[in-house]
């Protein structure tokens, strides 16, 4: 039995330092990393993909709508053109700068808003895909299980990777309730522990995503990654044998 942590990383930019990076590398095994658009910036970027290569971490692109102002969590109007090419955008940023620093991209997972409206909606998911299997058919797409977009990535024969959330609140429908509702954070860190361990013994999932930005991630990820060791569960890459 195996599974991979992943974080949303490099979402610092200019004066503004967000998320726990350095402490989140030592525990997580897959690092998505943001392009510019709704956080990090080109210093931040390489940066962090030379922290990840330094802590064996492997590195995906974090592809979110053009909003600082609102971290990529509002939702945007877009045609699929535009949602294909911001995305292509986004991935040759990652992965142009990955390879000066000797490292191959591995996969892909939209951010925020675009992640969830993917989540549902059929043409986003599919220019989404269009964008990845351009630029690399041998990425690994993620997505919530039974998702629009996982369906897509399937159909165009790419890897997918469903991810499962544990510090999150679902709705029956199986999609991420919002931030705005009460109890869509799960901030008690016994509970989200206990949670992530269940998922992965149940196979909810192949991916858990721990989120940066949340108070304390770095130990949060630490307890994680050995609860989940203690229950004889491999934490690896994604795209590792």
């Amino acid at each position: 039995m195996r599974i991979d942590l992943n974080a949303d990383v490099g979402e610092s930019f200019g004066a503004y330092a967000i998320g726990h990076d350095p402490g989140l590398m030592t525990s997580i095994t897959s690092a998505n990393v943001a392009a510019g658009f709704h956080a990090g910036d080109p210093s931040v970027l390489r940066a962090t993909i030379r922290r990840a290569k330094a802590h064996g971490v492997a590195v995906g692109a974090h592809p979110g709508f053009p909003d600082l102002a609102g971290f990529g969590r509002r939702e945007m109007t877009i045609t699929p053109r535009e949602a294909e090419d911001l995305v292509l955008y986004q991935i040759a940023a990652v992965a142009g700068v990955a390879q000066v620093e000797g490292v191959t991209l591995q996969h892909v997972k939209p951010h925020g808003a675009l992640y969830n409206m993917a989540a549902r909606d059929a043409g986003l998911a599919a220019a989404i895909t269009r964008a990845v299997t351009a630029f690399s058919p041998s990425l690994i797409l993620l997505g919530l299980p039974g998702s629009e977009l996982l369906k897509a990535g399937k159909a165009a024969g790419l890897r997918v990777a469903a991810e499962v959330f544990a510090d999150r609140a679902y709705e029956p429908d199986g999609s991420l309730m919002s931030r705005k509702k009460p109890g869509a954070i799960i901030h008690d860190a016994d509970v989200v522990v206990a949670r992530a361990v269940k998922m992965a013994t149940e196979g909810a999932g192949e991916t858990i995503c721990i989120h940066s930005d949340t108070p304390g991630a770095d130990e949060l990820a630490a307890r994680i990654r050995a609860a989940l060791e203690s229950a004889g569960i491999a934490v690896k890459p994604m795209g590792s044998d």
